[in-house]
């Protein structure tokens, strides 16, 4: 391999609770290693603090083992791309100082990257003995996360123009919150989405939104589940454990209901050739399948991504610094991290 003219990305990713390292190839994924927090869950919740110093116990384990898997030196990496933000300022400023400090000792350049752009951008990564269909600009992407809800018109790599987001809670916060109301453990997003194959979505109503725009809320959602649940257990105490199937179905489908709602609206509006899914929540079942379910009414080409790329991962921070790097888009070493940071 001529290393002079390959383009090799290092990607690092550190936002949360999961710490990642990729490696990526003239634009393909060679190698994409995930450290995913333990810790968390017997306080129900990620733990900042905990969080940021698992980043320190773990980031050279996990980047010499992407730099490993990838079967490449250290020196023939072109440039080392980082998430600076958003998320939790401890964690976030533990992969930024050690891009920074691995970029100065390789003698190659340094890229930010948007964690949000980076779930979008995750279409783009092209995987060894994999179909390779990215989304066609401009296209409309909805990405759903633990700490983000957002409808986002992408233009091009580095253009993303939002048309809505949350304007209190997201809708991963949603599942995580009401799943904890349930009594179910953390995350419980995902067992949420188990339970609800088992019940029916009908069988309860729970209050939805009235914003207008494409803004979403779910605050007042989790406030009626909470309030409902509330009364019926004074009725029966034990409520929750005879309903739990159907809990979880009617949460979820109120929620997808919610997301769907006003993409739809969006669609309306902004005709597009493609749509596309991204973000943590995009793992979830009925997520995915009203969201194929919406682009086949609205005769658009849905673009759902591959479990693997739908949480935290560095395989997406690379793919994003890979086109960074083809513009010639650097960062300075005096750049810091930013827990809150405009798409």
């Amino acid at each position: 391999m001529d290393q002079n003219s390959d383009i090799i990305i290092l990607g690092i990713e550190s936002s949360c609770d999961d710490t990642g390292a990729a490696v990526l190839l003239n634009g393909e994924l060679l190698s994409n290693v995930t450290y995913t927090q333990d810790v968390h869950k017997a306080w129900g919740g990620v733990v900042p603090e905990l969080a940021s110093r698992a980043h320190e116990a773990r980031i050279i384990p996990v980047v010499d083992a992407a730099i490993k898997n990838a079967k490449i030196t250290k020196q023939s990496i072109s440039a080392v791309a980082f998430t600076r933000g958003p998320g939790l300022p401890g964690s976030l400023m533990v992969g930024v100082s050690f891009a920074k400090s691995l970029a100065l000792a390789l003698h190659c350049p340094l890229i930010e990257v948007h964690h949000m752009q980076a779930h979008i951008l995750a279409h783009f990564i092209k995987t060894p003995g994999t179909e390779y269909d990215p989304p066609e600009f401009p296209f409309i992407c909805l990405t759903v996360s633990g700490g983000h809800t957002q409808i986002v018109k992408v233009h091009a790599f580095d253009r993303f123009e939002v048309l809505g987001g949350t304007i209190d809670d997201a809708a991963g916060e949603a599942f995580d919150k009401t799943a904890k109301i349930l009594g179910l453990p953390y995350p419980g997003g995902p067992l949420v989405d188990k339970l609800a194959q088992q019940g029916n979505p009908q069988a309860f109503r729970f209050a939805r939104p009235s914003i207008k725009g494409y803004d979403y809320s779910f605050s007042g959602f989790k406030t009626s589940v909470l309030y409902s649940l509330q009364k019926w257990q004074k009725e029966d105490p034990d409520f929750i454990t005879k309903h739990l199937n159907d809990l979880c179905a009617s949460i979820q489908f109120t929620i997808t209901e919610i997301l769907m709602d006003k993409l739809q609206q969006v669609l309306n509006v902004h005709r597009v050739k493609d749509i596309a899914l991204a973000g943590g929540v995009s793992a979830n079942s009925e997520v995915r399948r009203r969201f194929a379910e919406l682009a086949e009414q609205q005769g658009c080409c849905a673009h759902i991504p591959p479990f693997a790329y739908c949480t935290d991962n560095a395989a997406m921070i690379a793919v994003s610094g890979h086109f960074k790097y083809l513009a010639g888009d650097f960062s300075s070493q005096n750049i810091m991290a930013m827990a809150r940071m405009e798409m």
